[in-house]
């Protein structure tokens, strides 16, 4: 990982206290404004710069034994999602804490692996696996690959075969069931989604996958979406998945070990109820306690998505038919979500004078749709000040881009009263550092 990066194991052997708590606890306000754990935000924007993204290892490890404490009455392990937040530091601090990888690429894969995972913590999905992916995959000797289709099945007996191996493959069923989720994009589970074998076709693809010679069927997988706040769907799906899986090992020679349920649990981003937690955990028991089934859970935004912040400068405030803008260094490059989902995130000041004002909080992204949060009261903001924008843990510099050429922007993970600094800043020469200058013309 580097020097300098900060997880939970080397933190503790410098002598740092290592804590659990939500993230109320950990983002808090004293005399120096906001801080995360015991470290003042302004403190981190005056080193790192801004805009920059802030995570507290408190917050993660909270939630994390959380949802351990909630699913430990079955044989389950909690398999991150790592497209939540791919940082080495996020994923390292994760496997301190036992956690194995959910995977959906090659790069996910070689991150994971350079965060000091086995490849029998990973389990591989997404819908479009290449070949050379696979390769890696097999290489590597991952716990399985979550099968999306029927002709996928064939590649991966191709390359299984080429290489030799066996290839452990488990069958990800879209159970078909109905969710409530706050937008469309996040929506895995319903009919016709890309994602998944139909459900009236599983038992037939679960048939070939038994024959091919270089296949080990494992298991069956579902994932009904994200933000998911009730629990039918899962109720549903897994009630479905129990009986395919006794239909494919009564018309196969398959016995499956494993029964991925997905992820998906909601984070709170407003005021909306926050999941139960322990209620979660009862109901996937009294489904699945006596299947004798391995349960795999994947949660992603659950573990990191209010661990963390972005935290900007404001540039300007400018007024442009009656209507307060706030125009900060962060933007849609740094953060998607408001722009993508229509997604709503606090935004406050890390020192705020009491004044408030209805502004649109937009960046500096030449784009109309380049905003934070429109029409939002919010502190009355001037040039100079520090605004934090909340719960931007999952899904913020994962997706973040170099449009307009912007660097990335760096991210510092906390751990008690330190920080480290655990992905730099992007240089000018970075941006350009693949493009050839003088071009290797061919024909």
């Amino acid at each position: 990982m580097g020097k300098g990066v900060l997880t939970a194991r080397n933190f503790a052997a410098d002598g740092g206290a290592r804590t659990n708590a939500t993230s109320a606890e950990v983002f808090t306000r004293d005399t120096e404004g906001l801080r995360c754990e015991g470290v003042a935000l302004s403190t981190i924007a005056d080193d790192a710069g801004t805009p920059c993204f802030v995570y507290s290892s408190a917050a993660i490890r909270s939630q994390y034994e959380r949802l351990y404490s909630a699913v430990k009455q079955v044989d389950a392990r909690l398999h991150y999602s790592v497209k939540a937040n791919s940082s080495i530091a996020v994923l390292s601090l994760l496997r301190e804490l036992g956690a194995g990888l959910d995977i959906v690429s090659g790069g996910e894969l070689y991150r994971a692996l350079q965060a000091g995972y086995n490849g029998r913590d990973i389990v591989f999905s997404g819908v479009g696996k290449t070949e050379r992916e696979i390769e890696e995959a097999l290489r590597a000797q991952v716990l399985m690959f979550n099968v999306e289709s029927e002709q996928e099945l064939h590649v991966i007996q191709d390359v299984a075969t080429r290489l030799d191996l066996i290839a452990p493959v488990a069958l990800r069923v879209n159970p078909e069931v109905l969710v409530d989720t706050p937008h469309p994009y996040t929506r895995t589970g319903e009919k016709g989604m890309k994602f998944g074998i139909p459900f009236d076709e599983a038992l037939a693809v679960a048939k070939v996958a038994s024959s091919l010679a270089n296949l080990q069927l494992l298991g069956l997988d579902m994932h009904v979406g994200s933000q998911i706040s009730q629990f039918a769907p899962y109720e549903v799906g897994l009630q479905r998945l129990l009986h395919l899986r006794r239909e494919i090992e009564r018309e196969t020679e398959a016995r499956l070990e494993y029964l991925d349920i997905g992820g998906g649990l909601a984070v709170t981003y407003d005021v909306e109820r926050s999941v139960d937690v322990e209620r979660f955990g009862e109901v996937i028991a009294a489904l699945v306690g006596g299947s004798g089934l391995k349960i795999i859970l994947e949660p992603g935004r659950f573990l990191v998505g209010n661990a963390g912040v972005l935290l900007t400068r404001v540039l300007y405030r400018k007024r442009s038919g009656g209507k307060e803008f706030i125009i900060t260094d962060a933007g849609m490059t740094d953060l998607l979500r408001p722009s993508h989902y229509n997604a709503f995130h606090r935004i406050e000041a890390v020192n705020p004078t009491g004044k408030t004002t209805i502004a649109d909080v937009v960046g500096p992204i030449c784009e109309s749709g380049d905003f934070l949060a429109l029409d939002r009261q919010v502190d009355d903001a001037q040039p100079g000040d520090l605004l934090v924008v909340r719960s931007a843990g999952a899904y913020g510099f994962v997706m973040s881009s170099n449009y307009n050429s912007r660097p990335r922007a760096p991210e510092v993970l906390v751990d008690g009263d330190r920080y480290a600094v655990v992905t730099r800043r992007e240089s000018y020469e970075d941006l350009i550092r693949n493009e050839i200058h003088r071009p290797d013309w061919r024909s």
